[in-house]
């Protein structure tokens, strides 16, 4: 990876893989038109026990999100997995702690979007999507949802909302993502690093 060419984070949680999944998707999205870089980065498990804690590097898949990777970004996607209609307490703890990148005001202007996987069809997805951007527009980030312009969002009978992608992933978490949740996703990577050229000038 390049120090020096921009690049897009993907910022993600993932408990059984299919966040990830869609991460890496959105990420080929990112990456097509050749102008941005995708970074992807995870961030670690919450525990209620005190005294547990994280491999400082994670065992498998992306490393974990610092302070600079937020900042630095030239966009943002943010995907986690449905948590009673809102996001993963891993995800909230971390971005708890960016206060230090709003008093600054780092990511003012810089475009954002949302994904998320659920058990279920109607297991809190648009929810889950909406709450998420809060913390984004509270750092002044634009926020960037699907248009309908997207035929996938249209034909889809899984996952897929004008919010944002997402994936119906089942009970046992076994479905695979189908051909509409893909186009969304690919669809969400090039329009983030579309807008994200456009907002750099």
């Amino acid at each position: 990876m390049s120090d020096t060419r921009p690049y897009i984070l993907i910022l993600y949680f993932s408990r059984y893989g299919a966040v990830a999944r869609m991460a890496s998707l959105i990420a080929q999205g990112v990456e097509h038109g050749g102008e941005f870089e995708a970074r992807l980065r995870t961030v670690p498990a919450v525990s209620a026990n005190t005294e547990a804690t994280e491999p400082a590097v994670p065992d498998s898949g992306a490393v974990y999100c610092s302070d600079e990777d937020l900042r630095d970004c030239a966009g943002l996607a943010l995907g986690s997995p449905t948590r009673f209609g809102n996001m993963s307490a891993a995800l909230k703890y971390f971005l708890d702690g960016t206060g230090g990148l709003w008093s600054s005001g780092a990511l003012i202007d810089k475009p954002c979007c949302a994904f998320t996987s659920s058990a279920t069809l109607h297991g809190g997805q648009e929810s889950t999507l909406l709450t998420m951007a809060i913390p984004l527009l509270h750092h002044g980030m634009v926020y960037c949802g699907l248009p309908y312009s997207e035929a996938a969002l249209n034909a889809t009978s899984s996952g897929g909302t004008p919010y944002g992608p997402s994936h119906v992933a089942g009970t046992d978490n076994s479905k695979p993502i189908t051909e509409h949740e893909k186009e969304l996703c690919l669809a969400m990577g090039k329009r983030l690093a579309l807008l994200a050229g456009r907002l750099a000038g």
